[in-house]
Formats: structure tokens, C-alpha cells, sequence
């Protein structure tokens, strides 16, 4: 059938299409609003996740599905409200037809006037079909803007990590390289953002189509161009898409804008985003996370109000505690890497693997680096692997504070670390609490 685009048959077959898409419009509309309604929870709740674990690829996936989500709500919505009002219109037309001027009995002014201003009823409900439409197309074009803004600052986070910053290449090579490929992304982004918003004023002049030519070419791979480019063009050559266009990306500006205000109720305080010795962040305490549903913020004890003679110590498993065990003990440090994704089809058994027989001396380097400390007293601890919800890995320890005073008390988990040679210990998390007897 795509061999055959230019048929006459086709062509009437398209044209058909196009006059009866608005019923499947509005069935994909409607299946998609409550699809990605119930999606944004769970998505939203594992970008937290992957935000206090650590993990920056899958936090930056789940932070592209959230816009794309929160994009396609409110234009996919939007479409829905004026395919009822078309709808209504087109009911509206059926009892009363056009609008008869004669009949309102106006004065001379106010009938050309309202001529020249409103028209024709049909003139209205063909404006109605065209926003809808174009509403509908251009929802899934702003993913894939999105998706290549993406790219783009991807491309130069990698020039960055394996060019830049990979010992395996000559010093002076490789920052010459990464450099200028860093320029050439970042000026080429310009120029595209440039020719973005003037609809293609860098194709239209002889001289500068010769320049923007190559950058165009290589953004069409890192942006992903060639798979959209044919909807882009579609809107460009109407003047009715280029407005839409033009009002949309105001319109975003203006929603992102509107919803970052809040109410400051205080001088001196926001929010208790972190837990200290004076604030105290309810995502600290494990009581408090499993009551209100959220994820642990790296650290957590038991409860606000211990009355317990233990205290129980979570902490979350990152990449970045064992990057600082390696730290400390460089014989631990595999030759390959195997975090990361990984698929669970293969299975391998690694029972007898290096990795594997060298679990404890694993806890002992992790039990060096991390300590325990309350008000200004070292307590004994010994951090052991554990499972928090939803199977995440974590470390966790029970101290014991039979003897101390009863009353408010701070908590640290110190770390220690390798500064200008010497090792140091600083505190990477302060948490307050209240002991009482029972």
C-alpha cells in the first residue's frame, strides 16, 4: 500500500480517513488521559526512588516519562474539551443551521460588525475541527522535542564521561577532541534552536544553508529528526499549525510557571527537606515513610520517638557506598563492573566467583568506613545487607541506647574519607530524635 500513496484510491481512502479520524481520536484520547493518570503515581514514586538511590540513567528515563506524561494530560484533555464543544456545534448547526444576522434585528452597526467578526456558523465549526486536529498531531510531536532536547545534553554528558575524563586516551587528545566536540554540540544546538524558531530562516538564505547544512545532518541523528521530520514539515508549510505552534510553547511556559508557586510561611524556613539539628524530614523515619507511602531519603531510624532500649539504623545501598569501599580497599574492586542493568533471562552461577568469597571482607571495609555516632558519643555498630520495600537493597543496624538520657538526642552516620592524604571523618547524615523509657 505505500508503494501505491500516489493511486487515486488511496488518495479517496485518505480522504475518508481524515473525515471519520475524529472518532478514533476521541477513543485514543480517552483510553490515553486515564492510562496516564494511573501512570504518574508509579512513575513519579520510582524517579524518587532512583533520585535517593542514586541512580542518574534511570532517574533521567523516569523524569522524560513524567513531562512526556504531564504533555500529553494536558494537551490530550484540551483536544477532548474542544471535540465536545465541536460536537455541540455540529448538534447546534443541525437544529438551527447558520447564523441568520437578519433575524437578531440589529442595528446596521452591530450586524456588520458581527459579519465581519464572527462569519459564518461554518466558518466556526471548521476552526473548531482544524484546532483539534492539529492538537491531536502536535501532542505527540512536543514528546519527541522533548526526547531530542534530551539527546542532545545526553551527548554532551557522554563526550564528557568517555572522552574527556577516559585515562585510556592520550591527555592532550582527548581534551582536544572532547572540547571541540562539546563546541560543536553546543553551538550546533544554538543554530538549531535558531533555525527552530524561525521556521527554517537558516534553509532559506543561500549562504547560511551551505553552513547550517552538516549540523542539521548530524542533529537529524542525535535529535532523531528523520523519524518526525515529516509532521514538523506538514505544520510548517500551514500558517494555522505555525500559530498553534507558536501559542502552545507560551501557554507551557506559563502552566510550568503558575505551578512552581507555593506559600512561604516563614523568613527563615521553607520546607524540612533535610533532616538536622533543627528540622526533621518525615522520609527519616521508617514509621513515617511506610505510613505516607514515600521513598527513604538514604537514611532512616525506626521512629521520631524511640522507647525502645535499640534504635534502628536503615541506609540505603548506592553506587556511592561502594565506590567509597573501593576507596578504602582497592583489592575489592572487580576487573569488570557489573552494576547496572542487567537482564535476568541469563542466569549464571557465581557461586564460586571472586566477588562472592569476598563478601566479608566486604561488610568489614563497609563497617570501617560507616560509623555511628550520638550527640558526641561513638557507638558500636555492624551495618548487614537487608531488603527494604519493593526488594531494594539497603544496610541496616540496631544500636543500643539503654543508658542514655532521656529526652531530644541527634544521630550521624559518619563517613570516612581521603582528603589531601590524610582520612578524615565527616557526617553524612544528622537526624534528631526523642528517647523516653517505656
Amino acid at each position: 500500500m505505500s508503494s501505491d500513496y500516489n493511486n487515486p484510491a488511496f488518495k479517496k481512502l485518505l480522504q475518508r480517513l481524515q473525515e471519520e479520524s475524529w472518532q478514533l481520536e476521541l477513543i485514543i484520547s480517552g483510553f490515553a488521559i486515564f492510562g496516564l493518570f494511573t501512570a504518574v503515581e508509579p512513575i513519579s514514586d520510582a524517579a524518587n526512588l532512583a533520585q535517593s538511590k542514586q541512580q542518574l540513567v534511570k532517574f533521567i528515563v523516569l523524569v522524560i516519562a513524567l513531562i512526556s506524561c504531564a504533555i500529553l494530560i494536558f494537551n490530550l484533555l484540551l483536544h477532548v474539551v474542544l471535540r465536545g464543544l465541536w460536537i455541540g456545534a455540529l448538534g447546534l448547526r443541525y437544529v438551527s443551521g447558520d447564523i441568520d444576522y437578519d433575524a437578531l434585528n440589529y442595528s446596521e452597526k452591530f450586524t456588520k460588525y458581527l459579519k465581519k467578526k464572527v462569519g459564518s456558523f461554518d466558518k466556526y465549526v471548521a476552526t473548531l475541527e482544524n484546532y483539534c486536529s492539529v492538537m491531536f498531531a502536535i501532542s505527540y510531536l512536543l514528546i519527541f522535542y522533548v526526547l531530542a532536547l534530551t539527546f542532545t545534553i545526553l551527548s554532551i554528558a557522554l563526550i564528557a564521561n568517555y572522552i574527556i575524563d577516559n585515562d585510556n586516551l592520550p591527555e592532550t587528545a582527548r581534551t582536544i577532541l572532547g572540547v571541540a566536540l562539546i563546541l560543536f554540540i553546543v553551538f550546533g544546538t544554538i543554530f538549531t534552536f535558531i533555525d527552530f524558531i524561525t521556521q527554517g530562516w537558516l534553509k532559506k538564505k543561500k549562504w547560511t544553508s551551505k553552513i547550517y547544512f552538516p549540523i542539521y545532518w548530524v542533529f537529524s541523528f542525535i535529535t532523531l529528526s528523520f523519524l518526525y521530520r515529516p509532521l514538523v514539515y506538514n505544520f510548517l508549510d500551514n500558517k494555522f499549525g505555525k500559530r498553534l505552534s507558536f501559542v502552545l510553547v507560551p501557554i507551557y511556559f506559563a502552566i510550568l510557571i503558575m505551578t512552581s508557586f507555593n506559600y512561604k510561611p516563614s523568613n527563615y524556613f521553607d520546607r524540612a527537606d533535610f533532616s538536622s539539628e533543627l528540622t526533621a524530614n518525615r522520609r527519616n523515619y521508617i514509621d513515617l515513610v511506610k505510613e505516607d507511602n514515600v521513598t527513604i531519603d538514604e537514611f532512616a531510624i525506626s521512629s521520631k520517638v524511640i522507647t525502645e532500649p535499640y534504635i534502628n539504623i536503615f541506609m540505603e545501598f548506592t553506587d556511592h557506598v561502594e565506590n567509597n569501599i573501593f576507596r578504602f580497599n582497592p583489592d575489592l574492586e572487580p576487573e569488570k563492573d557489573k552494576r547496572g542493568l542487567q537482564s535476568n533471562i541469563i542466569i549464571i552461577n557465581d557461586y564460586d566467583s571472586p566477588e562472592r568469597t569476598k563478601r566479608k571482607d566486604y561488610m568489614e571495609t563497609l563497617n570501617h568506613v560507616y560509623t555511628v555516632r550520638i550527640d558526641s558519643t561513638d557507638y558500636d555498630s555492624e551495618f548487614i545487607l537487608t531488603e527494604s520495600k519493593k526488594e531494594n537493597l539497603g544496610l541496616e543496624t540496631f544500636v543500643s541506647i539503654k543508658d542514655l538520657e532521656e529526652g531530644k538526642h541527634l544521630l550521624k552516620v559518619l563517613r570516612k574519607r581521603i582528603k589531601k592524604g590524610d582520612t578524615v571523618r565527616h557526617a553524612v547524615c544528622r537526624i534528631p530524635f526523642w528517647y523516653f523509657k517505656d
